[in-house]
């Protein structure tokens, strides 16, 4: 990271980040074109989880490359400055991580993964069954690295 003074070290402050973020977004690339795309997750501490439809524009994507990047944000705040626009800023941690995707196939696997996704947003688990399961893909980021970053105002978390 070029600028070291808003580097997030600690895996617990990222973890935090990570804990309270909405949307996480998700890098791909196949045949040198590149595809972003917002998704619910959740994050087990080595991994970050979501679920797909059966078929469409992730899976072709995936099916081309399963090395991604994932971006996550949490608390950006627009910190305006009244008499120069040239210092306008935003207060934000943000979470950056590299990994490889793999789908989740084995049954207790899908039950954990899917539950990681809805403990994140509803903060308990969650009994499913097996048709609708059937429904969806669920896929692992494995995470290689992860970096945090925060604004120059030390925004709390």
């Amino acid at each position: 990271m070029r600028r070291r003074d808003k580097e997030i070290t600690s895996e617990h402050l990222i973890g935090q980040i990570m804990a309270q973020a909405q949307i996480c977004r998700l890098g791909l690339c196949k045949d040198k074109t590149p595809y972003i795309v917002p998704l619910s997750f959740g994050y087990d501490g080595r991994c970050l989880y979501f679920h797909t439809a059966a078929a469409g524009m992730k899976i072709d994507f995936i099916a081309a490359n399963d090395r991604v990047c994932f971006e996550l944000e949490h608390q950006v705040k627009l910190v305006p400055h009244d008499s120069n626009p040239c210092q306008w800023s935003f207060s934000f941690f943000s979470v950056i991580g590299f990994g490889r995707i793999e789908e989740v196939t084995d049954s207790e696997r899908r039950v954990y993964a899917l539950n990681q996704i809805m403990r994140h947003y509803s903060g308990r688990e969650w009994a499913f069954s097996e048709p609708s399961l059937d429904k969806i893909r669920l896929w692992c980021v494995v995470i290689d690295q992860i970096t945090g970053k925060q604004s120059q105002d030390k925004a709390t978390i």
